[in-house]
């Protein structure tokens, strides 16, 4: 028994030195009130945000629920209520017409890129880039470019705007979601 203990306390001691070890990995951060499980997925965690009832919605009406439970990996920009308050006036509403369905699925898919990149790497490659931007394709096959400016990642869309990662590294089973405070946009 005591050896056992030993053997124990000298594997977790290791392993926090190291920095291995599930036991002492960093949690994940809250998201909008909601504890985020990396054993989950991307969907499975983000119904619990009160910050994404809009985003939530807008993937049902895409039907891309499906999509984004898959094995992945993905990386997910996922902008708040408030980014999608930031649109025109009945933008959101008119997105979630059945009829706009196919719209609404390339908007989408142009916050996911395939892999999974954390904060730090995202920076690591802007920072090391020649034209200080790492740029990306996302599954619509849009651009995104992420810049650091200062200490924090913007995300810049197609279409010119750039939004920033409020909250990065939200490990889930199935991939990555960094919180952004913009609707990045296709052209």
């Amino acid at each position: 028994m005591k050896t056992t203990f030993l053997t124990t306390a000298k594997a977790a001691a290791a392993a926090l030195l190291l920095g291995t070890g599930a036991a002492f990995a960093a949690e994940n951060p809250m998201v909008g009130g909601a504890p985020m499980f990396a054993e989950r997925n991307i969907v499975e965690n983000a119904v619990n945000s009160e910050d994404h009832t809009t985003l939530v919605a807008a993937v049902q009406a895409a039907e891309l629920v499906d999509a984004l439970q898959g094995p992945g990996p993905m990386t997910v920009f996922a902008p708040v209520n408030a980014a999608f308050d930031m649109l025109p006036e009945g933008t959101v509403e008119t997105l979630l017409e059945p009829e706009n369905q196919g719209m609404l699925q390339r908007i989408l898919t142009s916050h996911v890129v395939a892999g999974n990149l954390s904060g730090a790497e995202i920076m690591r490659r802007a920072r090391n880039s020649s034209d200080g931007f790492f740029h990306m394709e996302t599954l619509s096959g849009a651009p995104l470019s992420a810049q650091v400016r200062g200490n924090s990642l913007w995300i810049h869309d197609q279409s010119g705007n750039a939004g920033r990662v409020t909250i990065s590294d939200v490990n889930q089973s199935n991939g990555v979601i960094h919180v952004v405070n913009r609707v990045l946009l296709p052209r």
